[in-house]
């Protein structure tokens, strides 16, 4: 009972089950102060925010933002560039960041380069489909589990068909897009103060080092590094998952 918490689940404008903005300007930085007047709308003066992927950027901005109601942030694909330091005298940590980052630009970011750049133009590929939506989502569950191989090893397949079919029924392709147009630069930037956790799994996007965290998340009260899991934490390692946040909040 003394770890229990509510949990508050928002989808990302333009996902899912919500609606499609109908303007421009739904970046990150948007999103986080819709998030932070929702949770107050709903009841909640204080609350924790946790992220990864989008959610850690949206989730990061919050942080920044810090308006006071957020207590703390916990990240579990946190971004930060590489200090000067570890330019010049890489530890084994820094190397790991450095091989990772480097992968991601050769032979894993054109995706994130199409929906930055051209998004309506892939939407129309990807409404047409049910096939081309698929493989499109598929190929990120295989590159980005620790799954050895196949994402069947760790996620089921109708919980994969769940997350297509959302994508599917509510013709979201160009409109989750979007925000790659909107925000794909802003992953990086600016000094979080709030209190920050970070959780690294071995099969993340990108892994950046603790030290390359503490220059940009000032407060970092928490990191640990995993020996399983992926981009996918909370899908594809639950029990795990759950006990870092309750390792990381409950501390607090």
């Amino acid at each position: 009972e003394a770890d229990a918490f509510h949990t508050v689940f928002p989808s990302l404008p333009g996902y899912g089950f919500s609606g499609k903005p109908k303007k421009t300007g739904w970046g990150v930085h948007e999103i986080a102060k819709a998030w932070d007047q929702l949770m107050l709308r709903i009841g909640y003066e204080k609350y924790y925010a946790q992220g990864g992927d989008w959610g850690s950027a949206v989730t990061t901005s919050i942080g920044l933002q810090n308006k006071g109601s957020c207590q703390a942030i916990h990240l579990n694909m946190p971004n930060a560039g590489a200090t000067e330091e570890a330019k010049r005298n890489p530890t084994d940590a820094d190397k790991i960041a450095f091989k990772g980052a480097s992968f991601y630009q050769q032979w894993d970011s054109g995706y994130s380069k199409q929906q930055s750049t051209r998004p309506q133009t892939l939407g129309y590929g990807l409404s047409d489909s049910p096939i081309g939506q698929c493989a499109w989502i598929l190929e990120k569950f295989y590159q980005w589990t620790d799954c050895n191989g196949h994402p069947e090893n760790v996620i089921t397949r109708d919980e994969l068909l769940d997350n297509i079919t959302l994508y599917w029924l509510s013709n979201s392709g160009a409109s989750s897009a979007r925000l790659y147009w909107e925000s794909f630069g802003e992953f990086n930037g600016g000094e979080v103060k709030t209190p920050t956790g970070v959780s690294i799994y071995p099969k993340e996007i990108f892994k950046a080092s603790e030290r390359w965290l503490k220059k940009r998340y000032t407060n970092l009260k928490y990191y640990n590094v995993l020996d399983s899991g992926g981009h996918f934490a909370a899908l594809e390692k639950p029990e795990l998952y759950i006990q870092e946040l309750r390792n990381f909040f409950g501390s607090l």
